[in-house]
Order: structure tokens, then C-alpha cells, then sequence
């Protein structure tokens, strides 16, 4: 069984801070019956500035949720801290299991073929088959041998993904991975991770500036603002979703309202 670790807040201290109701955001995330990831009050300051101002957020296991926000709005920082990477946070923050990411870039060590780096790290048995599973699991078991830089965009961010779910995460983060790669193959990554998802039943969260993808993947939308969770939507349509279904433009257009964006541009 996954043992619940808690990552670090405030540099040193480990474990949940217990937040004041009337500090919570109004929209705040209620708790899931089982919940995967848990952040409670949680606040990350650069000099002056606050980006994250007590956040709550609650990420059930097996849950795919997207993370949307204006440029600025603590995103990616919010995924620095679920990762570990950010020991300045303060607040609570814990997760059940395992977390992997994958970045915008596919961030493959251009010295090690694709199968070296999925199995760089990996500490599970026979690492090499186990990697070569998840490779054909992508469709890229004819490239395990082939050094990164030959391969193509789509081919590299599906590496990437599988040196994310070889490890077997309780927690996927997904930092933007879709954004650098053409239209036609993104539509075939978003099925990919979609089916990936199914197979393995991670939680997920996507970090995302795409309203149709947030709309086309999730299970529950979320909009940062001002530092807190100020927007929350669960999409109802079954899958596979189609653009043009009633429920979602109905809700893209509260997307994008919630995002300042008008018909005629931003507000």
C-alpha cells in the first residue's frame, strides 16, 4: 500500500496546517471521499508578491482535474509544490503515494537513449522490460533504442509520458505538455493520455491555458485567481467529448467569462 507522505512547508516544517473557515476561499474545493492530494491554506510569496494566498484544494484518487488561470496566476507554482520542487511554500500539503510530472518539454537527457531514460532512477524489477512496456504502451516501442534528438515533438512528449507513468504514480502532474505540438497530434496525444489514464488510474492534474482541452479531458475544471481556487466546474458529458456538445460550450463560455475573456478579447 502507498504510504502518505507529506511534503515539506515552509522550508522546514512537515505536515497539515489547519486553516480558519473564514480564511478559506469561498469556492474552495470540497474534500473527496478518498482523496490523493490534499492542500490546505497553502501560500507562496516571491519578495512582495503573493501568488498563492492560502489555497485549499482536494484531488481525489483517479481524478482528472484541470488547473486554468490567467499568466501569473500560480499555476505551475502550484504544481512546483504537488512535485516536491518548492520547499518556500507554507501551509499544508499532502500526497498519498507517489508523484511523477511531465513538463512542457519533454526534458530527455539527450545522452541517454529513450529506454535509459525511463529507466534512469527506476528502482522496480528488471527496469528494462519495464520500460519497454510503458515505451509500447505510447506506441514508441520501435524507438526505445533511438536517441532523443530524433525524435519528433509528438514522439518525445509520448517519451516523456512514459517515463512519468513508468514509476506507477499515484499523482500524474501534467505542466502545459501539449502546448508545443501541432494541432492534429496534440488530438492524438489528448486520446493517448486519456487512455493512458484509464489503464493505470492515476489522478491527474493539467495544468493547461486551453479552455477546449481543460473541456475535452477533465473531470473537474478549476480557474486560480488572486491565489485561491475562485472557479470550480464538474463536466458531466461522457467521453469521448465532442466540442460542439451542448453542455460543454454552454460551459466554455462560463470558462472563458471566469478567465476575463470576452467576444470582442480579454476584459
Amino acid at each position: 500500500m502507498a504510504a502518505r507522505v507529506p511534503v515539506p512547508v515552509s522550508g522546514t516544517v512537515s505536515g497539515t496546517v489547519n486553516v480558519p473557515a473564514s480564511a478559506q476561499a469561498p469556492d474552495a474545493v470540497r474534500p473527496a471521499a478518498t482523496a490523493q492530494a490534499t492542500v490546505r491554506g497553502l501560500t507562496r510569496r516571491f519578495g512582495d508578491r503573493t501568488v498563492l494566498d492560502g489555497l485549499d484544494l482536494t484531488i481525489g484518487r483517479g481524478e482528472f482535474v484541470a488547473l486554468l488561470g490567467r499568466s501569473g496566476s500560480g499555476k505551475s507554482t502550484l504544481l512546483r509544490a504537488l512535485a516536491g520542487l518548492d520547499e518556500e511554500v507554507e501551509g499544508g500539503l499532502e500526497v498519498d503515494g507517489s508523484v511523477a510530472v511531465a513538463f512542457q518539454e519533454p526534458r530527455l537527457v539527450p545522452w541517454k537513449r529513450v529506454r535509459d531514460n525511463l529507466t534512469l532512477g527506476l528502482t522496480a524489477p528488471d527496469p528494462v522490460s519495464r520500460a519497454e512496456a510503458a515505451l509500447a504502451e505510447v506506441g514508441l516501442a520501435d524507438r526505445a533504442g533511438a536517441w532523443p534528438l530524433t525524435l519528433s515533438g509528438g514522439e518525445a512528449q509520448r517519451a516523456s509520458l512514459a517515463r512519468a507513468l513508468v514509476r506507477e504514480p499515484g499523482l500524474l502532474l501534467l505542466d502545459e505538455p501539449f502546448s508545443a505540438l501541432d494541432a492534429l497530434t496534440r488530438i492524438t496525444v489528448h486520446r493517448l493520455v486519456l487512455d493512458l489514464w484509464a489503464a493505470h488510474g492515476p489522478a491527474v492534474l493539467l495544468v493547461t491555458h486551453d479552455v477546449d482541452e481543460a473541456l475535452l479531458l477533465a473531470d473537474r475544471i478549476l480557474v486560480l485567481d488572486g491565489g485561491r481556487v475562485a472557479h470550480e466546474w464538474t463536466v458531466a458529458a461522457p467521453r469521448p467529448r465532442h466540442r460542439d456538445h451542448p453542455d460543454l460550450l454552454t460551459l466554455r463560455a462560463a470558462l472563458l467569462s471566469a478567465l476575463g475573456v470576452t467576444p470582442e478579447g480579454p476584459a
